[in-house]
């Protein structure tokens, strides 16, 4: 039989798990789905020091863990497992995790993007020690040391100008002659003195055993290898929206993020609602 809910939040990085603690204080009797990569972006993050309240700083995967401690506190409860699939067409709302059949008056959907990586072996075993995907969350612990982004787009160019901030130089690395980004950005990007730039370069390997140390860039054109002396390495290539789930459930963008506002949240007025 279908077990029903009040309130079901797929998904359990910083805003469902802050959802969460709303609404298990109202009494809302929240169950959460926090899926098998429990935690969003900030499980990837060594150590996050600008968010309140921790002065010394906290790492990435103990202040999630804290989230959900205070979540759980007021009563949410946690299924650790991934959605398989959603039926939108109510309320009732449905969603199944495996066999299992959830019926929800209200939904809230918290999913959350991945940040798209290289796909190295060194990349993953790098994660942390001096490879990130967040500028805001990372560039601080490298003041004064050499930096490379790698992209071409917006993403690419505001983390590179955001990180001479700290950085005694950033180098963005693309594997094309030309960058995609707004053209706004790039005059400001070529406009600083900090930035540089390797053109049509691909990233194969980055060095180092215990951080990073440099990184192996392939020239695109003629092949060549050489390697770039850096600190950090920031992967800036887009990220994914964890919305497949979704197709046909709520309204998407071209790009696949879920589309909000007062009637386009869902395909229906009084649908789930999009954190």
């Amino acid at each position: 039989m279908p077990e029903t809910r009040e309130l079901l939040i797929i998904g359990s990085g910083p805003s469902g798990l802050t959802a969460a603690v709303y609404a298990a204080r109202a009494n809302l009797h929240p169950l959460m789905v926090e899926g098998i990569g429990a935690g969003g972006q900030l499980m990837l993050t060594t150590d996050v020091e600008n968010f309140p309240g921790f002065p010394d700083g906290i790492l990435g995967p103990e202040l999630m863990m804290k989230f959900r401690e205070q979540a759980e506190r007021f009563g949410t409860e946690f299924v650790t497992a991934d959605v398989d699939r959603v039926d939108f067409d109510g309320p009732p709302f449905r969603a199944w995790v495996g066999e299992r059949e959830i019926v929800a008056e209200s939904v809230i959907v918290s999913t959350g993007a991945t940040a798209r990586m290289l796909g190295l072996p060194s990349e993953q075993r790098l994660l942390g020690h001096g490879v990130s995907t967040c500028a805001t969350c990372d560039g601080f612990f490298f003041r004064e040391q050499p930096i490379a982004v790698i992209g071409g787009g917006d993403s690419a160019l505001e983390e590179a100008l955001f990180l001479t901030k700290f950085a005694t130089s950033v180098t963005v690395v693309h594997r094309r002659d030309e960058l995609r980004g707004s053209k706004i950005m790039q005059e400001r990007a070529f406009a600083n003195p900090k930035i540089s730039f390797r053109w049509n370069s691909a990233v194969e390997e980055m060095l180092g055993d215990t951080k990073v140390e440099a990184l192996r860039l392939r020239d695109t054109v003629t092949g060549d290898v050489s390697d770039l002396t850096v600190s950090g390495a920031f992967v800036a290539i887009g990220h994914t929206p964890n919305t497949s789930l979704f197709v046909n459930q709520l309204d998407l963008d071209e790009n696949g993020y879920v589309l909000t506002g007062p009637s386009s949240t869902s395909r229906r007025a009084t649908g789930p609602t999009c954190w």
